[in-house]
């Protein structure tokens, strides 16, 4: 695999920025998705969305069929309408596959109805999607988990060990911030803090609130909506709700880096060295991973950009060659 930044779009940020606002998303049609409600054990619900435009029917279940199906989680935010989602879509039209986005919990445009919301090591939401994917698609399952969500897939990966193959042929995790305690700090200072910390607080801020109006008492309401970094949202709201004593309890046992030598399955981890979010001195090496698992950390690509072409750029690259790995190791 090999990854050349552009000339005209030069360091981390530019690369990160300017492909999830501008740069062409897809080749050809724009995916149309069916929205599936499911039920969750309990009792709340998880919205996924399909893309198959080979089925050409009106009854999502009808996608049970020999093609291979791709599921993606998404990052902290995210929904089938992000830019790396539109651009996986297209590659899996391209590639005659099913595609799938099951939207993590607050995520789907519609307040849920329990207290949890969704978290960067919630494994055991994504081992009861996938045990359901696999029950109803015949072909084979591959999965991608992009920032968050791919930490969670990691960390789901290393909860299964050697069940994992049972459920999916390989898996694959892009811009991951593997190393939570690195990554929380880095992305609280200076360019990080004023401008992506205010954009997930922008959005976090909100549904907390929402949630807050549902289960009065949850959490430190106040505290919230003081917090002026990821550090401290997670301190007030995400470990509290989710059962960890402390944002550093939460860091720590979410990080998928210290087990990735428990993985059993094909997996590729993406990292490029500029990421704005993942600290280049935080990432993997080889020898710490087990032979398992594959390791790309490419000199540039920013976080879930990596553009390619001519002004304004194309985000197709990366679903390619990620895409690809995944289908040949699943072979």
């Amino acid at each position: 695999m090999n990854y050349v930044a552009p000339w005209w779009l030069p360091g981390g940020h530019l690369q990160t920025i300017w492909p999830a606002l501008y740069s062409r998303r897809v080749f050809g049609p724009a995916p149309r998705f069916k929205r599936e409600r499911w039920i969750a054990p309990d009792m709340d619900f998880v919205d996924v969305d399909f893309c198959d435009p080979a089925a050409e029917v009106a009854d999502p279940a009808a996608q049970l069929n020999s093609r291979p199906l791709l599921v993606l989680f998404h990052g902290l935010e995210g929904s089938s309408g992000s830019h790396y989602a539109q651009a996986f879509a297209d590659y899996t039209r391209s590639h005659g596959m099913a595609f799938a986005v099951p939207h993590f919990r607050g995520c789907s445009g519609e307040l849920n109805l329990a207290p949890r919301v969704y978290h960067s090591g919630d494994f055991e939401e994504i081992d009861w999607i996938l045990a359901r994917m696999r029950a109803r698609h015949r072909g084979p399952v591959l999965a991608v988990g992009v920032s968050l969500g791919g930490n969670a897939l990691l960390r789901w990966a290393e909860e299964k060990g050697a069940q994992a193959s049972r459920m999916v042929r390989a898996v694959a995790a892009v811009s991951s911030p593997v190393d939570l305690v690195a990554a929380g700090r880095v992305i609280g200072r200076g360019f990080n803090r004023q401008v992506y910390t205010r954009m997930f607080l922008r959005t976090m801020k909100p549904k907390a609130m929402a949630k807050y109006a549902q289960f009065p008492g949850l959490f430190d309401r106040e505290t919230v909506l003081a917090a002026r970094d990821l550090y401290e949202f997670d301190n007030a709201f995400t470990a509290p709700v989710h059962g960890f004593k402390s944002v550093e309890d939460y860091w720590a046992r979410a990080s998928a880096k210290p087990r990735l030598a428990d993985i059993r399955v094909p997996t590729l981890v993406v990292n490029a060295s500029n990421d704005p979010f993942v600290p280049a001195w935080s990432l993997p090496h080889q020898d710490e991973v087990g032979e398992h698992v594959t390791l790309w950390q490419p000199s540039h690509g920013g976080h879930v950009g990596f553009p390619k072409g001519r002004l304004p750029g194309h985000v197709r690259d990366l679903p390619d060659q990620v895409g690809a790995w995944l289908v040949q190791a699943s072979q």
